[in-house]
């Protein structure tokens, strides 16, 4: 299993509902394929640095994973048929920065 950082940004026109339905149809889709999603956290509403596909706003969700290159695959596909989602990007974390998070949640775990 490999960790995987992956950035969406919706449409801010799309309601809540649909954007709750593809991040569950793409977190389904992983789960499917073996893969584990983790923390999923909704940064809200963004001001772009400049106009895409002709909007000024986004509305941004980043999402760590562990999964293999298949599911992952499987994951993106829903991303790119979706219409409310302007750009996704999946990266692969190097394993030393994925160890020093999940190192850091377990410290804030324990002290919380």
């Amino acid at each position: 299993m490999r960790p995987y950082e992956t950035m969406v940004i919706f449409d801010t026109g799309a309601d809540e509902a649909a954007v709750n339905g593809v991040l569950d149809r793409a977190l389904a889709a992983l789960k499917a394929k073996g893969g584990n999603p983790g923390r999923v956290e909704r940064w809200g509403r963004r001001t772009f640095a400049y106009e895409l596909q002709h909007k000024r706003e986004g509305y941004y969700v980043v999402i760590e994973l562990n999964s293999e290159p298949p599911a992952v695959a499987d994951m993106e596909r829903v991303f790119v048929l979706a219409d409310e989602v302007l750009r996704h990007k999946v990266i692969r974390l190097p394993d030393k920065v994925a160890g020093r998070r999940a190192a850091a949640a377990a410290a804030t775990t324990k002290e919380g």
